[in-house]
């Protein structure tokens, strides 16, 4: 089976990128509520991510997180009622997902934030729908970069120099190569995300397939953390670093990847998508109010630069001064009224 299939539509799944021609349902009070719980969720992950590898070895916490989702995944499989009927090459499939999309970007993000801000490594992530519009010109048959979304990845990439350039140019250390590892694991996103459309298309449904990547990657990292890390010798045992791992195994994991399938179900996946825009600014709240972070001039322009990429790419606020433009409440609104006179 091969890796990506660049002759496979693209939108075969709801975790294709919906097309700029498609309406996308219109949300309500439960999806926005979902869309912000999401976003809340995900965005303190960065917060619990800085605290568990501040105690635990970066293979132990991503195997310990992994292991924790997979139970809990389990837990919300059995009472759901489904199975995992998959065959021995299906798996192998699963085991390519659960490197690109768990295992390698947990251990890049995790050993990144040794060195450098949660509410920066939360912005480096949000380049993820970034990457997804290259690879997926690359990789797919029907996601061609439009000129919209090539502005839109400009934009970003920009914002992304501005963020690293001045480190690039100089000695950065591990700062830098931190920011480089987050950059790494937004690309492995990316191209998980592209991956994983493959699957609903072999009968595999979304909770299936959370629960199948989170067992692989156990197993993966099992033998991995054994061997390097050597636990047994020593956990820590204070109760926020296991709090966290708990708190980023079965909320920021298992629970939220239910969460985000079930609003594509409801919303579609263009809507589900604006979480990678609220992600950031609650993530930089969170590290400020935890950690006491500040950011400078440069990554706030990142950020700034990364969302207008974003929102580029996304193509609906573009639509909405379109359609404000060729609006005939606009035309009428510009038109200076004739006063008549009553007689």
């Amino acid at each position: 089976m091969a890796l990506f299939d660049p002759e496979r539509p693209a939108a075969d799944t709801a975790l294709a990128p919906a097309k700029a021609s498609v309406v996308a349902p219109q949300m309500g009070r439960t999806e926005w509520a979902m869309l912000l719980g999401l976003a809340l969720v995900w965005g303190c992950a960065f917060m619990f991510i800085k605290v568990a590898v501040a105690s635990f070895p970066p293979v132990t916490y991503v195997w310990l997180r992994i292991a924790m989702a997979a139970l809990t995944a389990l837990v919300i499989l059995k009472v759901s009622g489904k199975r995992l009927p998959l065959s021995f090459s299906l798996w192998a499939s699963v085991g390519v997902l659960a490197l690109l999309n768990n295992v390698i970007p947990f251990l890049l993000f995790g050993w990144g934030q040794k060195h450098i801000a949660s509410g920066l490594a939360a912005i480096l992530q949000a380049t993820t729908p970034i990457f997804g519009v290259v690879a997926a010109h690359f990789l797919t048959a029907d996601e061609r970069i439009t000129s919209a979304r090539l502005g839109g990845v400009l934009v970003g990439f920009a914002g992304v120099s501005i963020m690293i350039g001045p480190q690039l140019a100089g000695d950065g250390g591990n700062q830098l190569v931190a920011q480089l590892a987050c950059l790494l694991a937004s690309l492995l996103y990316a191209l998980a995300g592209i991956h994983a459309r493959r699957f609903k298309r072999l009968g595999v449904g979304p909770l299936e397939l959370t629960t199948a990547q989170f067992i692989a990657g156990t197993a993966i990292l099992t033998p991995v953390a054994l061997l390097v890390d050597r636990p047994w010798l020593g956990l820590p045992t204070a109760f926020a670093a296991w709090g966290a791992v708990a708190v980023l195994a079965v909320v920021c994991s298992a629970l939220a990847y239910v969460i985000f399938f079930r609003l594509i179900e409801r919303a579609g996946a263009t809507n589900s998508l604006l979480v990678t825009l609220l992600v950031p600014p609650v993530a930089l709240v969170a590290g400020a109010l935890a950690f006491g972070e500040r950011f400078g001039a440069s990554q706030i322009a990142g950020l700034f630069l990364i969302g207008a990429g974003l929102a580029a790419i996304d193509g609906r606020l573009l639509a909405a001064v379109r359609r404000y433009r060729a609006s005939p409440i606009k035309d009428c609104a510009s038109t200076p009224l004739q006063s008549k006179s009553p007689v």
